[in-house]
């Protein structure tokens, strides 16, 4: 199945894209939102949950991805308590689970590249 580009130039969120991937790629894209996407698909995490799912990251790092999937509305951060230390739960927003199936689908896809031309670890 094709599915092209249904114009050449889009607007979301008060920017203008060349296509709607571009847009896809600049919600989901970069090193580790889509890894965080795929460790909150099955339930909400603490940050330190989080942090020993994604070693490799900085806490920094973890930080501002976390709250750009938060301004980017694929993610809620919830607080409880009013006195520290307090508990932060980040999930998944109902927009951020749609999603999923193109995670599965690259989930799927990264699994077959490494099977063929890598070594799993």
């Amino acid at each position: 199945m094709k599915t092209e580009c249904i114009s050449e130039f889009v607007s979301f969120n008060d920017k203008t894209y060349p296509c709607p991937i571009s847009v896809a790629m600049n919600l989901v894209g970069g090193k580790w939102k889509s890894v965080i996407i795929y460790h909150l698909q099955y339930e909400p995490k603490r940050f330190n949950e989080l942090r020993n799912d994604l070693v490799s990251a900085t806490d920094t790092t973890l930080t501002l991805q976390l709250k750009q999937l938060e301004v980017d509305g694929l993610v809620s951060r919830q607080v409880f308590g009013d006195k520290p230390p307090l508990k932060t739960v980040y999930s998944l927003t109902e927009f951020g689970r749609t999603f999923l199936p193109a995670l599965q689908a690259l989930t799927q896809w990264g699994n077959q590249v490494v099977a063929e031309r890598g070594q799993f670890v």
